[in-house]
């Protein structure tokens, strides 16, 4: 079954992302409970999303007949990111903070659902074992560096990326 453990862990973290969203759904106002949820989420998605580009996207975009997948699921992270930014910039206790972060949360759930039920199985079977068990050496060597570094910087609007 180690053939199968990067899809297993990048599982295991979506499945830790939809607590958080659901934890952070219930939340009200500018609570610490939301500000605390929210912040874990940005960090954790953040060093997901990176190293998820940096161990199986960076191999199924080498690769022709999963390169498309890839590409559009870049794409996705960038708009979770953008998301992201928006929301942290937003006052916490307006109603226009829960209705962006629910905006947010269903398309995030329709990127991670889409992974798990098309991308992952695909790859899956474009994957040698050997490969596979590299990616998810890759993979847990890069999470945590992605983490730490994700929870040093506040996210930052394209204009001040500049």
């Amino acid at each position: 079954m180690a053939e199968t453990k990067i899809f297993a862990r990048l599982k295991a973290d979506h499945d830790r992302h939809r607590d958080l969203l659901d934890r952070i759904d219930e939340t009200q106002g500018d609570s610490d409970d939301r500000r605390y949820l929210f912040e874990a989420f940005r960090v954790e998605v953040t060093a997901h999303a990176a190293s998820e580009e940096m161990s199986l996207y960076a191999t199924m975009l080498a690769n022709p007949d999963l390169r498309d997948e890839a590409q559009h699921s870049v794409a996705e992270h960038k708009e979770i990111e953008d998301y992201l930014t928006e929301l942290y910039e937003m006052d916490f206790s307006s109603t226009g903070w829960l209705t962006r972060f629910r905006s947010m949360k269903e398309r995030y759930l329709h990127h991670i659902d889409e992974e798990e039920e098309e991308m992952f199985p695909q790859a899956e079977k474009g994957l040698s074992d050997a490969k596979k068990r590299e990616l998810i050496k890759i993979f847990e060597k890069e999470k945590p560096k992605e983490k730490a570094k994700a929870a040093e910087e506040e996210p930052s609007s394209e204009e001040e990326r500049g």
